[in-house]
């Protein structure tokens, strides 16, 4: 796309949509301050996921703030994307895996959601202009949700991907307009012309409103394609063989259970090429981070600027003796990077506070002034906690994670043993994915506890428990063993979580005192119980 067409279409939009913001926006609003949201795809951080990522550390995490403990709402693109801009966990916005059936980027998805996004209130309560690029939801484009024809309410300018991340050979809907890109390293990588769009947007833009960007990157979500430049790069690393590598879950739910243990030498070097394939991926986003950075300090505005990078979900390479994917409830799959810098962040710092991308609306409402008690948003604004204002005993210990499986209905014809109800599945026949690993937990990071309870909604109702303190690699299944209040308390707070929404959401601390426990209730139904087929296996 060539600058010049760019800046005529996007002052075109800047035109009309600042006359609109010019009745609702007061004079205070245009020194707000500017946000700007880095999404990864699959960047997990628990394999070192962040080690090509240099220049990206050195100007958000160095320059601010790192977490240890961020974490998703659900280990899957879609589910987690929709918690991003709804600030909702899976169970309040209906979004249940990447397909339109599933609710990602649907109609229903659109009618229902949409208006209510944060980027959607930036716009129309705070005067925001606000950008968009990469990919949204994984379904977006689909022609029974509007093709790339639908631009998503909320933004003043959208760049966005048709369907799920590639690097050439895509179609992005320029403001409702299909652009085909092709395979020509120089005008069509993805990660490039999203950063060439970026820094556009921030030269084009309006200066007398602030602005919201959200540049959302393919990588390093595979097929794992690297700019020409970077394809020699790591040529001898090969993925982490930490504790959990290549070992049998004997103590877990079936689906890891059934991982072949130990893997065969080409599952292993397919994976080890896999991971360092996407370690190349990551070093375009690098250059990306750098540009917008620059970009923001050429133009002054970076001593204002709120600079987030993250990711919609972690990944595994052979954790378990599973090959390669996300889903699982593990530390690999649902822990993330997130570092944040911006005006009142102190350089240098590193969080132990426990926080979840449902929190990423409601903190950029907050820094926008907006209140976020009159939203129906379940996360909590973590701005406090950014700017050195808080304590621990007065933040949440524990957040909710939920995951619904996915299966067909017959068999596949490679693997017959396993029957139908399994997805996602390997030549060798290990499958990442069921109808039944359909599971919700609580995650809980507290001086005096860091664990994980979850449950299944499966025939066994199986649960597992984890002690990150004495087991960061969740080698050891303690759900037998652990002291049955603390089984007890842990419980309650799951059924409690999942049942909350909005301040019900936020409730700081684990335990509740007026508890009593009933074991009639240790395993009732969940309240997102599975509407198809389920079926029976080991």
């Amino acid at each position: 796309m060539s600058r010049s067409w760019f800046k005529c279409l996007f002052i075109c939009v800047t035109i009309a949509s600042s006359q609109m913001g010019d009745n609702v926006v007061s004079a205070k609003s245009y020194r707000s301050p500017n946000i700007v949201l880095i999404l990864t795809d699959d960047l997990d951080i628990s394999m070192g996921g962040m080690t090509p990522l240099n220049k990206t550390k050195k100007l958000i995490g160095d320059a601010g703030i790192s977490f240890t403990n961020a974490f998703v709402a659900s280990p899957l693109c879609c589910p987690s994307r929709a918690s991003i801009l709804t600030g909702k966990y899976p169970h309040n916005h209906h979004v249940t895996n990447n397909t339109l059936e599933g609710n990602c980027s649907s109609v229903a998805w659109q009618k229902s959601q949409e208006a209510h996004t944060f980027p959607a209130m930036l716009k129309n309560l705070a005067g925001y202009q606000t950008f968009f690029a990469g990919k949204y939801l994984n379904q977006y484009g689909h022609k029974e949700a509007g093709g790339v024809e639908h631009v998503p309410l909320g933004w003043t300018y959208w760049v966005g991907l048709e369907k799920n991340s590639k690097y050439y050979n895509y179609t992005l809907s320029v403001n409702g307009k299909a652009q085909e890109h092709g395979a020509d390293y120089s005008k069509d990588y993805l990660t490039d012309v999203l950063a060439n769009m970026s820094v556009n947007f921030l030269q084009s833009k309006s200066s007398h409103q602030p602005f919201f960007m959200m540049v959302s990157t393919p990588a390093p979500h595979s097929p794992w394609t690297a700019a020409p430049q970077y394809q020699g790069r790591f040529n001898s690393t090969k993925a982490p063989r930490d504790p959990n590598f290549n070992v049998h879950g004997k103590d877990k739910h079936w689906l890891i259970r059934q991982a072949k243990t130990p893997m065969s030498n080409s599952s292993v070097g397919f994976l080890d090429a896999a991971f360092k394939k996407r370690w190349q991926t990551l070093l375009s986003v690098d250059d990306l981070v750098e540009k917008i950075v620059s970009s923001l300090e050429a133009r002054g505005e970076l001593d204002n600027t709120y600079v987030f990078f993250t990711s919609d979900n972690g990944y595994h390479t052979g954790q378990f003796s599973l090959p390669l994917d996300k889903r699982q409830l593990y530390e690999f799959d649902i822990r993330v990077p997130l570092m944040v810098r911006g005006p009142n962040i102190k350089s240098g710092q590193t969080s132990q506070f426990l926080v979840a991308n449902v929190d990423l609306g409601p903190t950029m409402l907050d820094m926008a002034g907006l209140d976020i008690s009159k939203t129906q948003m379940d996360g909590a604004s973590f701005l406090p906690v950014l700017e050195g204002k808080v304590n621990g005993s007065a933040w949440r210990s524990d957040i909710l994670v939920e995951y619904e499986g996915e299966g067909r209905n017959v068999s596949d014809p490679a693997c017959p043993l396993l029957g139908p109800g399994v997805t996602e599945c390997f030549p060798d026949c290990v499958c990442e994915d069921s109808y039944n690993n359909t599971y919700a937990c609580v995650r809980t990071v507290a001086p005096s506890a860091n664990l994980q309870y979850c449950e299944f909604d499966d025939n066994e109702v199986f649960v597992e428990v984890y002690n990150l303190t004495a087991d960061p690699f969740q080698l050891t299944n303690i759900a037998k063993t652990i002291d049955q209040e603390v089984l007890e308390k842990m419980n309650h707070r799951l059924m409690m979580l999942q049942s909350c929404t909005g301040q019900t959401c936020r409730t700081a601390g684990v335990y509740d005192t007026r508890f009593k426990f009933e074991p009639r209730q240790m395993f009732s139904s969940h309240n997102w119980k599975l509407s198809r087929l389920r079926q029976t296996m080991k």
